[in-house]
Parts: structure tokens; C-alpha cells; sequence
């Protein structure tokens, strides 16, 4: 892990330096990164209850990949981090105010979200599954489950929630404030279906086994990035660095293989 970090360190201060000229270099004014190595703190934006991305152990401590990934991007600058939790359409406004200065949400990297924040390069893939009642043994596709009466249960803000507004033309979708609240409608039976990202379905099934089924295939795939405010060209440039340093390394792929395989951590976090 120390040559990584002495890497992006390096990388850190080389860049500092040279935005900090007048020779056309990125202008460090306004910059986030300015301001955290100033401060000695980054404050991190965050939803849990996105399994195992972003959740809370019984301590009320966040944990999970998210939470690894952003507290090895702190170790690098040398920095406390601190963690802020929000609803997740209230993420991007706390952003915006300067309330946050990076959101690590499992947040896809939209056109819609890039008018309102910047992104750094992509540091994890997924796609948009759809989840049922274990009892449910007759819906293969999502396309069975789009029929008038049938309700499916969304995170309000999520791409899954504007994904399945879109491609479902007969069921009603139904708005809940996070991906737990959500399933545990459908297990109420108030909803027929969830549509959210594979990764957190994966984890809902290893806890429910019997009681869910993910369906076959993914109603969508895309990119997952860390929100920076916008037009924060030296804040990108930095964070797309040290991606390219974590990614891969072996601290990362511990955490990797901790998060998405194996399912130990199940009975040390809680549910938002």
C-alpha cells in the first residue's frame, strides 16, 4: 500500500504545484482540493443503505466498498475524512451548497446529474437488476411484470427509479426514499417488484435467500462515479489520479473481494 500512496502523493503535489502557476495551468481557485489540504478534512456525502456500497454497522460507523475507497483517497492526501449522511436526492444540492466536498453514493454517471456536478473516470461497473417475492415463480424477464396493476417499488432519485419510469408503460411505479424501504414494501406485499442496482439485489438475496429472486439479465448497465462540484477541473484531476493508482492495487482488491465476495459482513451492518 506504500509505494501506491507514496505514488499518489507525488502525483498530488506535482499537480498542486503546477496549477498554482500563471502559465496557463488548470486555476486552482474555488478548488475542493485546495480546501481540504487546507482544512486537514474531506467531508464525504453519503446514503446508506446501498448494499455493500455504502452502509452503517450497529456503532452507527459507515462502512462498506464506498466507504473503504473513500477513506484510502483521504489516507492519500493526508486528510481526516468525515462522513455526512443524506437522503440520496439530497445528496447533489448538499454538494452544491458546500456542505460535502465529494459524494461517494454508488452514483451513476448521468447526463442529467453532469449539468448540476462534475465526475471523476468511472471506478465501478453495475446495471440495473429487477428483484421479486420468492413466491413469485411465474416472472422470468421485467417485461412479465409490466402489467396494469402490478406496482414496482424504486429509490426515489436513483437511475433505477427514472430507468423504470421509462420502460415501464403498464405498471405503476412506486417512490420510496431508499433502496431498504423499498424492499421491505415488496416484502409487505405493497409492491410486485424492485428495480435497483445489481450489486445491492445480490446482497438483498444472500440476506433473504428464499424469500427474493433477482431475475435473469439487467435492464441496463453503467458506470458508477464520484461526484465533484462542478467545473472542479484540478479536483478532477487529482481524484482521476489516484483512481488510477487504487484501482487494482492490492488494498483495493481486499476490499473488493471483502464487499462483493463473501458475505461475512451481512451480520455486522444494519439496515437505514
Amino acid at each position: 500500500m506504500k509505494k501506491w500512496l507514496a505514488a499518489v502523493l507525488m502525483i498530488t503535489v506535482l499537480i498542486i504545484a503546477g496549477c498554482s502557476n500563471d502559465s496557463g495551468g488548470v486555476s486552482t481557485d474555488n478548488s475542493t482540493i485546495q480546501k481540504v489540504l487546507k482544512e486537514k478534512k474531506l467531508v464525504i456525502g453519503m446514503s446508506p443503505g446501498y448494499f455493500p456500497f455504502d452502509m452503517k454497522d450497529p456503532n452507527g460507523d459507515f462502512v462498506g466498498y464506498d466507504v473503504d475507497t473513500a477513506n484510502a483517497l483521504g489516507e492519500a492526501l493526508g486528510v481526516k475524512v468525515e462522513y455526512k449522511q443524506f437522503t440520496f436526492d439530497g445528496l447533489i444540492p448538499a454538494l452544491q451548497t458546500g456542505e460535502v466536498d465529494m459524494i461517494f453514493a454508488g452514483m451513476t454517471i448521468r447526463g442529467d446529474r453532469a449539468l448540476a456536478v462534475s465526475f471523476a473516470n468511472p471506478y465501478f461497473q453495475t446495471g440495473q437488476a429487477v428483484m421479486v417475492p420468492g413466491s413469485d415463480t411465474k416472472s422470468k424477464t421485467w417485461q412479465d411484470l409490466d402489467v396494469k396493476g402490478n406496482k414496482i417499488a424504486v429509490g426515489i432519485g436513483t437511475t433505477g427509479a427514472l430507468l423504470a419510469k421509462d420502460v415501464f408503460k403498464n405498471a405503476e411505479i412506486l417512490d420510496f426514499e431508499e433502496f431498504p424501504s423499498a424492499a421491505a414494501a415488496m416484502a409487505q406485499g405493497e409492491a410486485d417488484a424492485v428495480v435497483y442496482d445489481e450489486p445491492a439485489i445480490a446482497v438483498w438475496k444472500l440476506r433473504n435467500e428464499d424469500a427474493v429472486t433477482q431475475l435473469e439479465g439487467l435492464i441496463s448497465t453503467e458506470n458508477l462515479g464520484i461526484a465533484i462540484k462542478k467545473n472542479d477541473f484540478e479536483t478532477i484531476q487529482w481524484v482521476n489520479s489516484f483512481l488510477s493508482s487504487y484501482l487494482g492495487s492490492p488494498t483495493e482488491l481486499a476490499s473488493h473481494a471483502k464487499w462483493f465476495e463473501s458475505s461475512d459482513w451481512l451480520d455486522e451492518v444494519v439496515d437505514e
